[in-house]
């Protein structure tokens, strides 16, 4: 394992790529600190505001952090302007209300600007990077959980086991994957709240991912029933639950993890596109596929460009996931080829 974990190492894109996914995870779990606002707070005289820079001279002479407050009129064209105004100053406040950091009201503190509402992109962001990275979390948690499993029965049995799992996996992966989750996504009933909408997404994108996984794990599961290992612990009479979980399954971890990294994006896309449709998270609750429902209104787009961030981070998290998938990938081969 360790030479493995040498080869992981030096893949530097797939080590930068890593500290950015943790550096995405930790931000999302401290987000009700790391954000200047709650995801709900808005004001709608900032509609659409750009981002605010924070400011540390003051008449030429260094002074607290502070930003300038901001005004809003309209040009010829009908197009919102906000003007600074420098007569009003509006300090920063540090660890105040269990925030690391906002700003003294009535000012506002757009660090990536604001939404239609008002409401603090970065902040929206922080909080719905909880729902997109938690969604891809627990959904390749709990399919490749059901993959494993069933894999694991169908070829250690074979027989007519085998053959009616193998056909329900099938049929599973013949609906294409975005049909079967917009078909699952309309059983569900529309007076869901927003806990509910989201344990919903989980289960409809953990249904999807299972199958082909299972296939995979079944062929590997073929090979290693006829292990010595697996005879002796057959003649030890170990029951047949056992000996797939704890002598046949932990196998195929190394090709586990290589697939989980690689499943991941999907599952955060899954999410991005059922909200982006407006089937998915629901507003106020932000997720990422939802605050990038605003870029809907293509008018939008050249006035407050802004409201594109979302769609980049979702690139960015894919892009890490894959990059490190394919050198854990390179990491691990030796491993996988053992099996």
């Amino acid at each position: 394992m360790h030479i493995t974990l040498e080869a992981f190492g030096r893949h530097k894109a797939a080590l930068a790529c890593f500290w950015v996914l943790v550096a995405l995870y930790a931000a999302a779990a401290f987000a009700p600190v790391l954000a200047p606002y709650h995801f709900a707070d808005e004001e709608r005289g900032y509609s659409y505001c750009p981002p605010t820079p924070v400011e540390f001279l003051d008449n030429g002479r260094l002074a607290a952090p502070f930003v300038y407050g901001r005004q809003l009129t309209f040009d010829e064209n009908h197009r919102r302007v906000y003007l600074i105004d420098k007569t009003k100053k509006y300090p920063l406040r540090f660890l105040g209300g269990g925030r690391l950091f906002t700003v003294e009201e009535p000012g506002r503190l757009y660090i990536l600007g604001a939404d239609s509402r008002g409401r603090d992109l970065f902040s929206r962001l922080l909080y719905g990077a909880r729902i997109s990275l938690s969604i891809g979390l627990l959904g390749v948690l709990i399919s490749f959980g059901l993959g494993l499993l069933i894999g694991g029965i169908a070829g250690y049995y074979g027989g007519v086991a085998d053959a009616f799992l193998m056909r329900t996996c099938e049929m599973f992966m013949l609906v294409p994957g975005f049909y079967l989750m917009l078909a699952l996504r309309s059983a569900v009933p529309d007076n869901f709240n927003s806990v509910q909408v989201y344990l919903m997404v989980v289960v409809i994108l953990s249904l999807i991912g299972w199958a082909s996984l299972a296939r995979v794990i079944r062929g590997m599961a073929l090979s290693l029933r006829e292990r010595d290992y697996v005879s002796a612990a057959k003649l030890l009479g170990l029951p047949d639950m056992v000996i797939i979980v704890r002598h046949i399954l932990p196998h195929t971890i190394a090709y586990s993890l290589v697939a989980i990294m690689l499943t991941i994006p999907g599952y955060i896309l899954g999410e991005a596109g059922l909200s982006l449709l407006g089937l998915g998270i629901q507003d106020p609750v932000p997720s990422w596929g939802n605050l990038l429902s605003e870029s809907m209104g293509i008018v939008h787009i050249p006035f407050a460009p802004w409201i594109l961030l979302p769609g980049l981070f979702i690139f960015v998290t894919v892009v890490c996931f894959n990059v490190v998938g394919d050198a854990l990938r390179d990491a691990l081969d030796p491993m996988m080829k053992e099996i």
